[in-house]
């Protein structure tokens, strides 16, 4: 194994992988921190946490735990996947996981960069923006766990590590990768460790890639990954695809704007279930008969809990936040061990929490990578007869539920 990749959830790490993927990369993800050795011909390794939203010691240590299997699997470079959209809060541990990797590795100069043009993520004068709009108005800030309400990076980072935040602008990245080295290093000589690196083109990502050819650690989203592939003498090529035949089902758990549009979209042409947060509290709805009415239904039919902010929060106001997500993730995740039960084979999901509760609650250990469906969402097969799509909630296009089905069907 040549790159080590750690995701902080199960959608970000899919969508790191297919990006290795697509870069030529042989690239696998793996759910937590494996038992035993990797296939000695994977290159890329990602290692799945579900670590963005919990305590951060807990994620220091996850995060520890899976650079120790990276590095036992022979890793010369390693990579720190957090969301396109920087999802934490100032309490957050992005800065802290990055923080006790960078002292693990003895590395300086680690690159901040969540950009991903592909999606509409871009990084401007220290400033993430979602398409034309700062990411704090963008509905970000209405993120039920990590409302984003700042979009300037320095400022959100620098609540969480204990050192100075540095920043190397459009003018020098614009200039291609050798200027971007010399403005870190110009960084680093001026005190700073962790560095927010602009980037608004793919073709930025991948100066940005060359740029850290000799850095032990990297930071980002998966759009830095662009230029990585090149770096380990991997040339793009076509992902291997087999389709997966029988019966697909949908599951939503986001709230973003992006996947209310599809879940609008997508009911208005199949079967589709609303999950009351309060039904699931207080035992109306059971699991097997919404299990049993999903399977029933003609078409792609979808369940989902896809409310708009201000539904989330009078929930969240009654039953509390932490009661709330660990209800609705729970049901989402009994629900689809009931759908394989009763035969699914093609199940696709949205929103990151909600995708790591069903890839746990289905034990999905390792994840092969295929063909992509949308920006940022690949194609994964769990199994000899499982194949899954897993999508974070900003993602996606307005048909992604019957974009993914085609896809995963391999029709």
């Amino acid at each position: 194994m040549k790159l080590g990749c750690i995701g902080d959830d199960f959608t970000g790490s899919s969508d790191l992988a297919n990006t290795l993927a697509k870069g030529g990369m042989r690239a696998t993800q793996y759910t937590g921190v494996p038992d035993g050795p990797a296939d000695p011909s994977v290159e890329a390794g990602v290692v799945a946490l579900k670590s963005r939203s919990i305590p951060v010691d807990e994620a220091v240590e996850l995060s520890l735990q899976a650079l120790d299997w990276l590095k036992a699997q022979g890793c010369t470079q390693f990579f720190f996947k957090y969301c396109s959209t920087f999802d934490s809060t100032p309490e957050g541990n992005i800065g802290p996981v990055a923080d006790a990797l960078a002292d693990a590795l003895d590395a300086h100069q680690v690159i901040v960069c969540p950009a991903f043009p592909g999606t509409g993520r871009s990084v401007f004068q220290g400033h993430l923006f979602v398409n034309d709009t700062l990411l704090s108005e963008s509905g970000m800030q209405n993120h039920p766990l990590t409302p984003m309400t700042d979009p300037d990076l320095r400022r959100w980072l620098a609540p969480q590590t204990r050192h100075s935040v540095g920043h190397v602008g459009a003018g020098a990245v614009f200039e291609g990768a050798e200027a971007i080295a010399t403005a870190l290093a110009t960084q680093h000589d001026a005190g700073h460790r962790l560095i927010v690196v602009d980037a608004i083109r793919d073709a930025d990502l991948r100066a940005i890639g060359q740029a850290a050819r000799d850095l032990p650690l990297i930071t980002g989203g998966s759009g830095v990954a662009l230029g990585l592939p090149e770096n380990f003498g991997c040339t793009a090529g076509t992902v291997p695809w087999t389709g997966q035949g029988g019966r697909a089902v949908a599951l939503s758990g986001s709230c973003s704007t992006a996947t209310r549009a599809q879940v609008a979209y997508h009911a208005a042409l199949h079967p589709a279930r609303e999950i009351v947060a309060g039904d699931v509290i207080e035992g109306r709805l059971q699991v097997d008969t919404l299990a049993t009415w999903l399977m029933e239904q003609d078409g792609i039919p979808l369940a989902y809990s896809s409310a708009d902010p201000a539904e989330v929060a009078r929930v969240q106001e009654t039953y509390g936040r932490a009661r709330s997500a660990e209800a609705l993730e729970g049901f989402f995740a009994a629900t689809a061990r009931a759908l394989r039960a009763r035969g699914a084979t093609r199940i696709i999901t949205a929103g990151g929490e909600t995708s790591g509760a069903i890839v746990e609650g289905l034990d999905l250990s390792t994840l092969d990578i295929g063909p992509e469906i949308d920006p940022g969402v690949p194609a994964l097969r769990a199994g000899p007869d499982l194949v899954v799509a897993l999508k974070s909630g900003n993602f996606g296009a307005e048909d992604f539920f019957e974009k993914a089905n085609r896809v995963l069907a391999g029709t």
